[in-house]
């Protein structure tokens, strides 16, 4: 990931509302077992806020797509540090 796209990545822990710009505003709560992956239909880990919407992503998409994600997102909830707690 480039330096510029750091600082739109957030890791949402609780339910908040986050402010991107001016007049924008996305609730990030946690992603639960029904959440599932736009792509493949995994267990998704990562929210991706847009202009036009939302997606859903697996840890393996959402890493596989993170550049790109990155320069079109409003914000990314990512929740995949998740899958290593307590191992």
């Amino acid at each position: 990931m480039s330096t510029t796209s750091t600082s739109i990545i957030e890791r949402a822990a609780a339910t908040e509302a986050a402010p991107l710009t001016e007049g924008v505003a996305v609730e990030a709560r946690p992603l639960t077992t029904a959440d599932r992956c736009d792509a493949c239909g995994a267990q998704a880990w990562m929210r991706v806020f847009l202009v036009s919407g939302e997606l859903l992503f697996c840890a393996h998409h959402g890493r596989e797509h993170s550049q790109a994600l990155a320069e079109r997102a409003l914000f990314i909830q990512d929740e995949s540090s998740r899958l290593t707690e307590g191992a």
